[in-house]
């Protein structure tokens, strides 16, 4: 199916541009062309003056409108959560499995695989949260699942999930940098996360090939004056970008703003959403409160968020200007996991993501 964009605001990934069309085809970007030169496609929508901008991608998130993925997963749940991503501007997720027994990681790469060979549009693949961390810093993840891989850890993995797991988040410190190696080379992108380590344990690590960190502040050993700690590391070494979860509970506003000044395009956007849970079975809960979700124990344990609304804190709240609040929803969190040739752009060869946001900041994703 061929269509053409008309009447919008087009942010390209680089910059605005006024008065142009942009057209697709089977799911490509086949033009970006003046409006009175845009390719005849016969199918027109007309999005009213609305920015056109590259659909976001959120890297981390656990379940959405009314279904918790990381609990039950299967396509229905990941149906719902793609859905809830799409209704917030993402047109593109990773799905995430929080410190849990294998047989639930197992039953995730399952259902993410069933998803795909069902035709399912939107997931990059699994996000695995764990269980490599540091108890120290386990946050709201379950204790009784976490520990120091093996061997046997990384073989089951990549046994079971090779093509699946895009994703790891991990304690650096609390595992063989060998190890680490063995599921980089297969592929899967490691970020540091959950950890308690030194300054020079995390830049070591860093200068070791780990280049991505899981929700800056949270859960990792904090900057002071006389223990830089992870946070230190990830802003003093220059090729380590992190996510940041942007709703002024997990960090605040200050917090992003003087990180976006010191790591510029380093620092990008997620949702860490989460639905309620109540049932203890499941072994973790998720309660609502007003802007968070929180665990039985009232540790914070996830977000509100959509994508859409961490860009609107971002220009509001934190005073970072539109377009690059937009790059750290979509053309950054695509570099981070390599597909920065694809996604995060409207650029011709480049994926058919595309997100309406209208002045009232509602949004359409076309895909």
């Amino acid at each position: 199916m061929s269509v053409t964009f008309i009447n919008a605001r087009i942010f390209t990934g680089e910059e605005i541009l006024e008065d142009h069309a942009v057209s697709t085809r089977e799911g490509k970007i086949t033009s970006i062309r003046p409006y009175a030169e845009r390719e005849a496609t016969g199918n027109e929508i007309d999005l009213q003056g609305a920015l056109l901008a590259p659909a976001f991608i959120d890297l981390q998130i656990y379940g959405g409108n009314a279904h918790v993925f990381s609990l039950y997963p299967s396509v229905t749940s990941l149906a719902a959560t793609v859905a809830y991503s799409k209704g917030g501007g993402a047109a593109w997720i990773m799905p995430t499995v929080a410190t849990i027994g294998p047989e639930v990681m197992l039953d995730a790469m399952k259902a993410i695989r069933a998803y795909w060979e069902q035709g399912g549009q939107g997931v990059l693949g699994l996000h695995l949260e764990g269980p490599f961390m540091n108890p120290a810093k386990k946050g709201a993840h379950l204790e009784q699942y976490i520990h120091s891989p093996t061997q046997e850890d990384i073989n089951w993995i990549l046994e079971n999930g090779r093509d699946v797991v895009k994703i790891m988040t991990l304690a650096p410190e609390c595992c063989d940098p060998e190890l680490v190696r063995q599921l980089a080379a297969a592929g899967i992108v490691i970020f540091a996360g959950h950890s308690n380590a030194t300054y020079a344990q995390a830049y070591t690590s860093f200068d070791n090939g780990i280049h991505h960190a899981t929700h800056l502040f949270n859960a990792m050993s904090p900057l002071e004056s006389r223990a830089p700690g992870i946070v230190g590391a990830i802003y003093d070494h220059p090729l380590v970008s992190a996510s940041i979860v942007a709703d002024g509970v997990h960090v605040d506003f200050a917090s992003i703003r003087i990180s976006k000044k010191i790591m510029k395009d380093r620092l990008f956007l997620i949702t860490d959403a989460v639905e309620e849970n109540k049932d203890k079975e499941a072994g973790y809960i998720y309660i609502r409160e007003k802007d968070r979700y929180v665990s039985a124990g009232g540790v914070l344990s996830g977000s509100c968020l959509t994508m859409t609304k961490a860009v609107r804190n971002c220009v509001e709240q934190v005073g970072i200007p539109l377009e690059e609040a937009l790059r750290m929803a979509s053309l950054y969190p695509a570099r981070a996991i390599g597909r920065e040739q694809a996604l995060g752009r409207i650029a011709v060869g480049y994926d058919a993501a595309l997100v309406a946001i209208d002045s009232n900041w509602d949004t359409t994703v076309y895909c």
